[in-house]
């Protein structure tokens, strides 16, 4: 199967995942958050890159229509399992992140069984761009954090609980989540048939 350019980008947002994770857990690294921050978001941008592209070249496909959405839950997700080993994400968060992809996932594999592929809802979107959004956000915060931290111990001392702020945007992305999820599901009602 040759492969078009929209999706060399959507298989590229795999690729530098594990790039990713190695920098934001590396904790002798010097300004990780900044850095992990930068590969994150390169990752964020082929998102918007390889839709628009599809689109505008009239190169829509089953491959990245399955592809596209299953790259952003492998980046977006690695990124809450960073931030759940570092304290700034809540298990519940991941419990229910992962349980709504999981339930996505079953329900495009009986579909693709129906020879029926289900592209991503509005909700679907909203929920991967705030993830997308907030984890960026959280990790430039966490760049400011290290910044004062070995800058001014005595400001850094007086700032809220990096957690605690991470962890408030995260509880907003669980809530597009589990709306998204449920939103799919209804649809998915109506255009696949789970008697066979």
């Amino acid at each position: 199967m040759k492969l078009n350019l929209p999706n060399i980008l959507t298989i590229s947002r795999i690729i530098i995942t594990p790039f990713f994770l190695v920098t934001i857990l590396m904790e002798l690294l010097p300004h990780r958050f900044l850095i992990a921050c930068i590969i994150f978001s390169v990752g964020s941008i082929t998102d918007a890159v390889d839709g628009h592209l599809a689109r505008k070249n009239n190169q829509i496909t089953n491959f990245g229509k399955f592809l596209d959405p299953i790259a952003d839950k492998i980046l977006t997700t690695s990124a809450l399992l960073a931030f759940m080993s570092m304290g700034l994400c809540n298990i519940w968060i991941v419990m229910l992140v992962l349980t709504r992809e999981f339930a996505i996932a079953s329900v495009r594999m009986i579909a693709a069984s129906n020879g029926v592929v289900i592209p991503a809802n509005v909700w679907g979107k909203i929920k991967t761009v705030s993830q997308m959004v907030f984890t960026i956000l959280i990790m430039l915060l966490g760049e400011a954090y290290y910044i004062v931290e070995t800058t001014d111990t005595e400001l850094f001392s007086k700032l809220p609980d990096l957690s605690l702020v991470s962890n408030g945007l995260l509880w907003v992305t669980a809530i597009f989540t589990v709306l998204s999820g449920a939103v799919y599901l209804v649809d998915s009602r109506k255009i696949i048939d789970f008697t066979k």
